[in-house]
């Protein structure tokens, strides 16, 4: 079983300062993960990547060269059960002793609980972020920028106190499993309800790394696990993470400046991934085609999201690269509509640490040209 993560101060004295004789070998479950993770390890040594860009993170097969990242890596990051319930057992079986980072579980992380039905009410994400801090108004909380290059890290392992290991999160189960007992209170929502099945599993929603924010919290976790593997080069991984952290802030500033000539336009996505997205840039989606990753929308949400184009004059429907396109046109016949294409998870984009920002950037882009 993956060994459980301690607080990074008792950690780093257990291990007594010893650090490995070469650069730990990282793997990072997704392409923004992998981004983030080579970002905070430039100059130093470069993380592999678990499910190639392009891929579903639901239903995934591991092929040799990844299954071989994983047995050989001494540290791993990932999003956590809640997008891959399948990785759980597979990191237990192949990295049994490696330190086994869940970002989505780390101290700092904004979650935000699924929502429910084709239609979302404008901003109904405010009222079930789930946030382990007290700032939520921005960059403005980077305020561990002063330790980037300190001597002593032990006061950033509180981070990971909360990681309980892997043992409590169904691993078991699938990301096509039909049944969320969690959800079991939602029957008036009707198709929709019928619709769970393509929900991730957990209680939150796990497109946690489409906001900035928790990207910019990210990377501090990233830099303080590797410091604990690898003292020599810990600040380095706290230097890269700062200027990670002053990066992501010039990020936010851009994609405001790309949004800002539309806000006010209104726009239906694919399947509702966005939620973390609209959080941290103010502009909210009027609804999702699909409930989920992994299941169609019934003809029932299809009519009500068709009805919602019409009835008020929605200028935006976006596809993307992963999915069925016909059902964008199915839900665009009869309207004016524009469409696009946006993607949550660079399956263009060459991995790497540029791949974040880029992604973000990518996304702003085609939401903006969409409601021009």
């Amino acid at each position: 079983m993956s060994r459980t993560l301690l607080p990074l101060s008792l950690t780093a004295t257990l291990m007594g300062g010893v650090a490995f004789a070469e650069v730990p070998r990282v793997a990072a479950d997704i392409a923004p993960v992998h981004s983030l993770v080579a970002r905070v390890m430039d100059g130093v040594g470069a993380p592999d990547l678990i499910i190639q860009t392009g891929a579903s993170p639901h239903e995934y097969s591991l092929r040799p060269s990844e299954a071989s990242a994983l047995q050989e890596a001494d540290l791993v990051f990932w999003i956590g059960p809640d997008l891959t319930p399948w990785l759980t057992e597979t990191i237990e079986n192949l990295a049994p002793d490696a330190a086994v980072t869940i970002l989505l579980e780390s101290e700092g992380t904004i979650k935000l609980e699924f929502r429910e039905g084709a239609l979302f009410e404008a901003h109904d994400h405010d009222d079930h972020g789930d946030e382990d801090h007290d700032e939520e108004d921005g960059h403005d909380n980077h305020d561990h920028d002063e330790h980037a290059e300190e001597k002593d890290h032990d006061d950033h392992g509180e981070e990971h106190a909360d990681e309980d290991g892997h043992d409590d999160h169904g691993h078991d189960e699938h990301a096509e499993d039909e049944d969320h007992e969690d959800h079991e209170d939602h029957d008036d929502h009707g198709d929709d309800h019928a619709g769970h099945e393509g929900h991730d599993h957990g209680a939150h929603d796990p497109h946690a790394w489409l906001s900035p924010q928790n990207a910019a919290n990210w990377l501090n976790v990233i830099a303080a696990q590797l410091s604990v593997a690898d003292p020599d080069n810990a600040g380095t991984y706290f230097a890269n993470a700062a200027a990670g952290r002053a990066e992501m802030d010039a990020l936010v500033t851009q994609v405001n400046a790309t949004l800002d000539p539309v806000r006010g336009g209104s726009f239906v996505v694919f399947h509702d991934a966005y939620q973390y997205f609209e959080t941290d840039f103010d502009f909210p989606a009027s609804g999702a085609i699909s409930i989920g990753d992994a299941s169609d929308p019934s003809p029932a949400r299809i009519a009500e999201v068709q009805a919602r184009i019409a009835d008020e004059g929605i200028s935006c429907v976006l596809a993307e690269p992963q999915f069925n396109a016909g059902l964008v046109t199915t839900v665009l016949d009869g309207s004016e509509a524009n469409t696009g294409v946006i993607d949550p998870l660079g399956s263009d984009l060459e991995p790497g640490a540029t791949l974040y920002p880029q992604l973000i950037s990518n996304m702003a882009t085609a939401l903006a040209d969409c409601l021009e």
